[in-house]
């Protein structure tokens, strides 16, 4: 509600719920929470009411909304290049809206098993002069919109949807994680040519940037629960030491001699699954932006705490690679700078009202 005075990011992983809430008066005053490790998604509500009975306690406000951040095996990212001829006339913020609508309309006919959560404009070309940005009082004759697209399937948000719903709180804005990480962690880097690689539980994606512009967006299925099942696979240990021993095999020594294996196996073991994965991102990347010599590579995401970087001298792989450390602060904090316009080039979509469906959803662009 507006007379609030915290506002409320979830971030819904695969194995784990993070959140923040960010007094709106006193930036500075930020609350923080985590749930405990789960598998089993049977158990994901019970652990995001207890999260959310944490931040009610220490917020002293009762929690009936949230913005909510999601990742998906499934995700799925869209290139569309539109372009219309004009008469030369200035060109107004409805003919870019109506461009945009178009592209929208298109994608959601071709996908439609797929909800948009992002649409970024990369470029607009205008009488053949491209630009990063809509110039003002600009006469127009053709123009070209270069638009990217980030969707994740319908059932994923509805699933979250309801399990929220079902405790009484609502969904207000919904952001792709690994997106919005990228845009963070980019504007802390300061580099035009950069490819993030999101390790998860049990997937990894892939956000690559040319010149500032987002130009590929992927998703691996392969995380560091794969890491986890090879550790019991070649041990013969329970899910549970596996996972301990990933986590902590440099530090635990006690349960490395009860369980007389050595620490260089479990390097062993690692790395190969890491290498791997590596190499299928290098690949990915390579096959849609070619230039990987340019694009710096960082590694960020919870799966990526297993590798610090002594262990990541030990990793075979031909390009250079850095390990971006990540904290439940920089995973709410994301989404926090996300929604208050990071991106500039972001098309910010507000859904129509159900009561009234007009033709056109409400566009809000940077225009202003």
């Amino acid at each position: 509600m507006n007379n609030k005075n915290f506002e409320v990011y979830f971030d819904c992983g695969s194995s784990k719920i993070r959140a923040g809430a960010f007094n709106k008066n006193d930036p500075k005053h930020s609350i923080y929470k985590e749930s405990n490790f789960f598998l089993d998604h049977s158990t994901i509500e019970l652990e995001i009411q207890k999260v959310i009975s944490s931040l009610e306690t220490d917020t002293n406000e009762y929690l009936d909304n949230v913005n909510l951040m999601i990742d998906s095996p499934d995700l799925l990212s869209i290139s569309i290049c539109l372009s219309k001829k004009f008469d030369g006339s200035k060109l107004k913020k409805e003919d870019i809206k109506f461009l945009i609508q178009d592209a929208k309309q298109q994608v959601l006919k071709n996908y439609f098993n797929q909800s948009i959560l992002h649409i970024i404009i990369n470029n607009y070309k205008i009488n053949n002069v491209n630009y990063s940005y809509l110039p003002e009082n600009i006469n127009c004759k053709l123009i070209s919109l270069d638009i990217f697209f980030i969707c994740i399937p319908k059932e994923t948000i509805e699933y979250f949807k309801k399990k929220f719903f079902e405790l009484d709180i609502s969904i207000n804005q919904i952001f792709c994680s690994s997106y919005a990480k990228s845009i963070y962690k980019k504007k802390l880097l300061l580099l035009k040519n950069i490819s993030f690689i999101d390790i998860g539980f049990n997937k990894t994606s892939i956000i690559s940037y040319l010149k500032n512009e987002i130009v590929f967006m992927n998703m691996i299925p392969i995380g560091s629960n794969h890491i986890t099942k090879d550790l019991c696979n070649v041990l013969k240990l329970d899910f549970q030491k596996a996972e301990n021993l990933k986590l902590s095999f440099n530090q635990n020594i006690t349960l490395l001699n009860k369980e007389k294996i050595s620490s260089k196996l479990i390097q062993q073991i690692i790395a190969a699954r890491v290498e791997e994965l590596l190499k299928l991102c290098a690949e990915s990347i390579k096959t849609n932006i070619i230039v990987l010599d340019e694009n710096k590579m960082i590694l960020m995401g919870e799966g990526s705490k297993i590798l610090n970087n002594r262990f990541m001298e030990k990793i075979l792989f031909s390009y250079n690679i850095e390990l971006l450390p990540e904290t439940l602060e920089d995973i709410c904090q994301s989404a926090l700078s996300l929604g208050k316009k990071l991106n500039k080039n972001e098309v910010v979509v507000i859904p129509k009202k159900q009561i009234k469906q007009g033709f056109f959803e409400k566009l809000f662009h940077f225009f202003n």
